[in-house]
């Protein structure tokens, strides 16, 4: 299917480094090497790669709920490792789009609904972390917006516990297609 999207969820530095403002650590950096591999594969193949990230202002309400994170413009904020160096290698690219959020749901009070429609995506791949908040309620957003889903077992990352339950509701509740 030509008219695919692969979204990258949150994998900034705060969620995947060891020292990070909320990371999952381990788990997230091991997804690394195959979300990278998987971008390749969508720019190759002429289908869309879209970076969703949390932003926040440093006194955001946020942060009454969590450790702070993916402050707007901080070290903690920009993508981990080899997703970083992707990004700078691709960003120029016409079918690599970068869209922040301040909200779990990459889709809530974003274009990212109307970038989607305007290339004519039926179907978004989520690949990221975390599984049990972030790229499950992303899920949800696409499925409300009538994509197609596909969640990539591989390329998500969260806490051991919830993974694979989450992955599982994904299937149950928006007939998300689970790829190993």
């Amino acid at each position: 299917m030509k008219n695919e999207a692969l979204l990258i969820v949150d994998m900034s530095n705060d969620f995947v480094a060891d020292q990070g403002g909320l990371t999952v650590g381990k788990p997230a950096q091991e997804v690394v090497p195959y979300i990278v591999q998987l971008a390749n594969d969508f720019l190759t193949n002429d289908k869309l790669v879209v970076v969703t990230m949390d932003e926040h202002e440093k006194d955001d309400p946020h942060f009454e709920l969590w450790p702070v994170h993916n402050v707007k413009g901080s070290e903690g904020q920009k993508l981990y490792g080899e997703l970083n160096e992707f990004h700078e290698k691709n960003n120029s690219r016409e079918n690599f789009y970068y869209v922040p959020k301040t909200n779990y749901n990459a889709f809530f009070k974003t274009d990212l609904a109307n970038l989607l429609r305007t290339n004519q995506v039926e179907k978004v791949h989520v690949v990221g972390v975390c599984t049990d908040i972030c790229d499950f309620l992303t899920v949800a957003g696409a499925d409300a917006e009538g994509f197609k889903t596909a969640i990539h077992k591989r390329g998500v990352a969260t806490f051991p516990e919830l993974n694979e339950t989450f992955i599982n509701h994904m299937k149950l509740c928006f007939h998300t297609e689970i790829i190993e």
